[in-house]
């Protein structure tokens, strides 16, 4: 009788930044064949998560999101929402605060990272003394001099891939060392499991190679360009109205003193050390909008303009480290006034 690996994979509740965390279930043909609705739900320790004390620390795994794992025979990757003993959403939970049942919000997410020697615990690129050349030759580069750890890159796409995420691109960023790809789902809660299983095969693939990932929005101090995860998202308004008035209005909703200041919640850690108003940035106090405008916390694109206002939004200020769930939660709400 053949035997499978389901991998449950879980966000812990450690603050301000949550990890990955994941255990193996192996499961008969007799139980599981393929489908999430045969995944069982599955019990952990909360206590070594900071999910729960000790005295009482059983935390449920539910699972949500079912794909093949490339990387293992007869694998599955299961991406799972936490839930206390009683059954209830954790506090932990981002995924479980998304109002979007009908799926109306379409998400695509632009997940930068760096990749890092474990060892010097600098990006790829950067010499043990001192820094490589200025930025500007590095983005979308090609050649030993200015693209570091494609090898990495390209594994991370291939196993992506075949586990059937929604990968639409990569390509390497603005620093040495740093790279990006895009994930678009139909739907905030798909594009969130994708983003996170995707953060979860990148981290392990690394492992064969020595190499962390950094997901810090400003790995480098100084003159270097710190790392996102852009937001690009679209309702029914955006995408069949038609009219500018629609994303004006949408706009403006962004830029209340409420939504700003909480979007500095849920966008990730240390985003003031990003969000300064250079390197392609507007600063985390202020917000403005425009087309074709990367400097602002939210950017029209110009194929929206040209298609005659039918297309989507782009808010750059989400950083790397940044919780889509969280991400796409806030942005829902938001819109919806």
């Amino acid at each position: 009788m053949a035997k499978f690996k389901l991998e449950y994979i879980w966000l812990d509740g450690y603050e301000p930044q949550q990890s990955i965390r994941s255990k193996t279930k192996v499961l008969d043909s007799s139980k599981f064949s393929g489908k999430l609705e045969e995944c069982p739900v599955w019990a952990f320790d909360g206590s070594s998560t900071q999910q729960a004390p000790g005295g009482s620390s059983d935390c449920l795994l539910k699972p949500v999101y079912l794909c093949e794992d490339p990387g293992r025979k007869n694998g599955y990757l299961v991406m799972c929402e936490v839930l206390s003993a009683d059954g209830k959403a954790h506090v932990s939970n981002g995924r479980a605060t998304i109002n979007d049942d009908d799926d109306d919000f379409w998400f695509g997410f632009e997940q930068e990272y760096v990749l890092e020697d474990i060892e010097t615990g600098l990006p790829l690129g950067f010499p043990a003394v001192g820094f490589p050349a200025p930025q500007g030759q590095y983005y979308c580069s090609v050649g030993a001099r200015n693209a570091f750890g494609r090898e990495i890159v390209e594994e991370h796409l291939d196993i992506c891939l075949d586990a059937g995420l929604n990968v639409e691109g990569i390509n390497a960023e603005v620093m040495a060392g740093q790279w990006e790809y895009q994930i678009f789902a139909k739907g905030a809660k798909s594009a969130g499991d994708q983003i996170w299983v995707a953060r979860f095969l990148l981290e392990r693939v690394c492992e064969q190679y020595g190499v962390a990932v950094n997901l810090h929005c400003k790995p480098v101090r100084g003159d270097w360009n710190g790392s996102g995860m852009h937001a690009n998202f679209s309702n029914t308004d955006l995408r069949e109205s038609g009219k500018k008035e629609v994303y004006d209005e949408i706009c403006n909703k962004f830029g209340t003193k409420e939504a700003v200041a909480k979007s500095i919640e849920v966008y990730g850690p240390d985003n003031h050390l990003r969000l300064t108003g250079l390197h392609e940035t507007q600063a985390i106090d202020k917000f403005s909008y425009g087309v074709s405008d990367r400097g602002a916390s939210i950017r029209i694109p110009i194929i929206t303009v040209e298609n005659n206002w039918h297309g989507w939004l782009e808010d750059r200020r989400p950083n790397s480290a940044a919780d889509p769930y969280k991400v796409a939660a806030f942005i829902i709400d938001t819109v919806k006034g």
